[in-house]
């Protein structure tokens, strides 16, 4: 069983209150656009990191963080993209490396929209977490956190921090 803090779109914004609200989990799994390699610092040296670069994060941040993660996570594929749309409005590119990689769950942030949706054209799950930092048009900062145990993804649950 792991347990995952998912956030995404920081924009050089890091709330406090993401260290109380991750406390519990395994791993932090930041979907790009930290903003700075300093806030991508304190979330790796406070839990495991998995992260993919958003479109705003430079060079210092692309060296060490991939365009496009597929990885396992239990008996879950998970594929992480920073642009990828959402069921059925996936970007091109997404569209073509979900077909390939076939992930159980699907990853995306740039939106600041929060969602969760089930694709049942291609048996995908599909979460956006919305957006943690303040810069953008989203009103509420979001999280989520889940489990994934063997082949279950569960007790999702959406937080709020507030007013951007």
């Amino acid at each position: 069983m792991v347990r995952i803090g998912l956030i995404s779109d920081t924009h050089n914004y890091l709330d406090e209150a993401v260290f109380k609200h991750f406390e519990n989990c395994d791993e932090i799994w930041h979907a790009g656009d930290f903003g700075t390699i300093e806030l991508a610092n304190q979330l790796a040296s406070f839990k495991p990191l998995k992260a993919v670069y958003g479109n705003i994060d430079g060079n210092d941040i692309r060296t060490i963080y991939p365009e496009q993660l597929v990885f396992n996570c239990e008996d879950v594929k998970v594929m992480m993209r920073h642009i990828g749309g959402y069921p059925p409005r996936y970007n091109p590119d997404t569209k073509k490396e979900l077909l390939i990689h076939q992930p159980q769950l699907f990853i995306s942030g740039h939106s600041h929209i929060l969602k969760v949706i089930y694709d049942d054209k291609i048996n995908c799950l599909h979460m956006n977490p919305g957006a943690a930092g303040k810069q953008g048009w989203h009103k509420v900062r979001t999280l989520i956190r889940f489990i994934i145990d063997g082949k279950d993804m569960k007790d999702c649950e959406v937080i709020e921090l507030g007013k951007k």
